[in-house]
């Protein structure tokens, strides 16, 4: 007999040992990953954009340090503002969820993760933070580059 066609809806799934919880906790971490690497990719290209520099290369290995930074930068304030607004009750689980995880990027991406399970608004939050943040580095006068601006930092 052949293989049917008919697989279901997910085929992909059909080999993975995670449970139904699992997928998508991890599907809503890729989501958020891509969210805080688009906007912080937009706000890099803009950035040089305004101040006349070119466009970020992948195959250098300042841009990918840029980039990079640039992620921390972004989620760093994100956590902060959505902590501000949650309340009292929710904040030891907030610590929590971070304390189970690597320091840094995972950490940071584990606590959005359990803020977007957690609040209805979540997007729209994280729209209007990103904006905030992204509207900062703009006004945010440039870093002077070369030797002379690392000396004067």
């Amino acid at each position: 007999m052949s293989d049917s066609p008919f697989r279901g809806a997910f085929p992909h799934q059909h080999q993975d040992p995670r449970g139904l919880v699992e997928r998508i906790e991890a599907q809503l971490r890729e989501r958020i990953e891509e969210a805080v690497d688009m906007a912080a990719l937009g706000l890099i290209v803009e950035l040089r954009k305004r101040r006349g520099r070119p466009a970020p290369d992948t195959s250098s290995q300042a841009d990918r340090a840029e980039f990079e930074e640039a992620t921390l930068g972004l989620l760093t304030p994100l956590g902060e503002a959505y902590r501000a607004e949650i309340g009292p009750e929710e904040r030891p689980a907030f610590e929590a969820v971070a304390d189970k995880e690597p320091p840094g990027r995972p950490a940071l991406l584990a606590v959005q993760a359990h803020l977007a399970r957690r609040l209805p608004d979540y997007w729209q939050r994280f729209e209007r933070y990103q904006a905030a943040y992204a509207e900062s580095r703009f006004q945010a006068p440039a870093a002077k580059s070369g030797w002379l601006g690392r000396l004067f930092r």
